[in-house]
């Protein structure tokens, strides 16, 4: 117990005289130890719909926090379609980053992205910019035009 405390004093008067520009942890600050379960090559995978609800696309993954599962589904929306597709690229990207060689996840990124890329032009047609940059694509800039993409109500008001 003797020596924690020492280290803890330590750390505290690294934390006091450290350098800007490194990050040191304060001395009440406890260690963990991170696990990520292993990823098998052909993994299953949720429908990028309940993917994003369940905060990974990948039912081996899908770990419960305190306890609780999010199983609350999206609305049918245009919007929340894209956030769907979006989620599921950039969830299939991380798995390809450390599994290039199936084949099967590659293709099922090259078809959410074809999808979204359609439903993005799609939305984008009907109200407006998404981004910012999609805003270049206009001839005025009207990024700053009412309503936001995610104002729901309003925009069901236009269409």
């Amino acid at each position: 117990m003797e020596m924690r405390t020492q280290q803890m004093a330590q750390r505290q008067l690294t934390v006091e005289t450290a350098d800007p520009g490194y990050g040191v942890l304060p001395a009440c600050a406890p260690l963990a130890n991170p696990y990520v379960p292993f990823q098998p090559n052909n993994p299953v995978a949720y429908p990028a719909k309940n993917g994003v609800v369940r905060g990974t696309l990948f039912p081996g993954l899908d770990l419960p926090f305190m306890g609780m599962t999010n199983d609350v589904p999206l609305d049918d929306t245009p919007l929340h379609e894209l956030q769907a597709l979006c989620f599921a690229i950039t969830e299939l990207g991380l798995y390809l980053d450390t599994h290039a060689d199936d084949s099967e996840a590659f293709e099922l990124y090259r078809s959410y992205v074809r999808l979204q890329k359609e439903g993005a032009a799609a939305y984008e047609k009907q109200y407006g910019p998404l981004t910012a940059a999609a805003a270049a694509e206009g001839a005025a800039y009207d990024w700053l035009r009412d309503p936001w993409p995610w104002e729901y109500d309003a925009n069901q008001k236009e269409a």
